[in-house]
């Protein structure tokens, strides 16, 4: 089975396009730290963190479309290579403002927006060249190997930005940054620029409105891409928010502070660490269709539980639960949707489920007007509850999805 995982990185393209994902991931997890830490320099507003991040949901929502109809349009590769330099150059454009001492608040906010819109350039263009990599039956492999790639990074990075603020500013962690975007960029460029079924076709004759809506259609219609879909906007909306509320529970209601909940994040990376690591070896025996639907209704279960516990410990173990599920639920939904797209839709159908994480900034609203009203230990309860229920019903409505392999 360990032999099994790691499959994939026997052919060229994946291998490429895995180590560039590694450094740009390690760049994006970095961003998560050094982009806050520097608006609450700057400000010195806990109200502004928030803000910066609600501005990268923008893009998700008005961009998508457009960015999965050009990767099935242009060439994918280009749209990588592009999204990724863009990035690169934002970073050093900031590393720069910082650097002179010319960063302002307004800086901030609009390289947030400009990264995030790269970032929905990058990921049907991605998802689209990794389908196209490997054979079919090594998908699920590939998805859980580069799962797995994504959780490392989101242990290393967070900590190798603190490290850099510490010895350099912000400026220096900006600067690593946009060498970690650069090293991806080198590692796209060698990639084979092979054309994809729809180029010549159809889609190029039709105008971008008319493409987006042909992806949007085939999407409803595959009931194993609409069964993932809709599991990726259930679970984005009502369960995958919760870590909004960490900071009250961790200080206000388990009394453990900053250190508490960061134990709490690493109970939760080990989980989604150890599950990735299994579907990267065990991807290809996996019943896809309901086990993406029971670690959806366990998702929910687990939050409940987290917010009915009292005990430090009991936490830490439901967050490593949360933390497994979480990742049998993520990577087999974008399992399903990119074995079930033909080419020519695939970029289109994995820029839905793009707009489907924007869901996580308004649950995280909706997670923070609850506890005004509730508490938090409410807040989470009934958002888990709501999640787990809609999961049962995506169970018994799409009776179809519970066989998809």
């Amino acid at each position: 089975m360990g032999l099994r995982a790691f499959s994939p990185l026997r052919y060229r393209e994946y291998k490429l396009l895995w180590l560039g994902g590694s450094f740009g991931n390690l760049g994006f997890w970095m961003d998560e730290v050094t982009r806050g830490w520097l608006i609450y320099e700057l400000t010195d507003s806990a109200v502004q963190l928030g803000l910066v991040r609600g501005v990268q949901a923008i893009p998700f929502f008005l961009l998508s479309p457009f960015a999965g109809s050009a990767a099935d349009r242009y060439s994918r590769k280009g749209q990588l290579l592009l999204a990724l330099g863009a990035n690169a150059l934002i970073y050093v454009v900031i590393a720069l403002l910082v650097f002179s001492g010319e960063i302002r608040p307004w800086h901030v906010y609009v390289t947030s927006f400009l990264v995030a819109g790269a970032q929905v350039f990058q990921q049907p263009a991605r998802a689209s060249l990794i389908s196209d990599a490997v054979p079919r039956d090594f998908l699920t492999n590939a998805i859980g190997l580069n799962s797995l790639m994504f959780n490392t990074a989101r242990g290393v990075g967070p900590a190798l930005a603190g490290a850099l603020i510490v010895a350099a500013g912000t400026g220096g962690a900006f600067a690593a940054q946009a060498l970690f975007l650069i090293l991806a960029t080198a590692c796209t460029l060698p990639l084979a620029s092979t054309p994809h079924a729809s180029r010549g076709g159809a889609v190029q004759r039709e105008s971008f409105f008319r493409s987006i809506l042909e992806g949007w259609k085939f999407s409803w219609r595959s009931e194993a891409v609409r069964a993932g879909l809709l599991c990726a906007t259930i679970t984005s909306l009502f369960i995958i928010p919760f870590t909004t509320l960490l900071p009250v529970f961790a200080r206000d209601l388990l009394g453990v502070g900053a250190t508490g909940q960061g134990l709490l994040l690493t109970a939760m990376g080990a989980g989604a660490f150890i599950s990735a690591a299994i579907v990267a070896s065990a991807g290809h025996r996996l019943p896809r269709g309901i086990l993406m639907i029971v670690s959806g209704v366990l998702y929910g279960v687990s939050l409940v539980m987290f917010a009915t516990s009292t005990r430090f410990e009991l936490s830490l173990l439901v967050m490593f639960l949360a933390g497994l599920v979480h990742v049998y639920c993520s990577v087999l939904v974008m399992t399903m949707i990119q074995s079930y797209s033909p080419s020519e839709f695939r970029g289109r159908t994995m820029a839905v489920f793009s707009m489907t994480q924007a869901l996580i900034t308004m649950g995280a609203m909706g997670y923070g007007v609850l506890t005004e009203l509730a508490s938090a230990r409410w807040s989470m309860a009934i958002m888990g509850t709501v999640g787990s229920i809609f999961m049962i019903v995506l169970y018994i409505a799409m009776p179809s999805a519970r066989h998809v392999k």
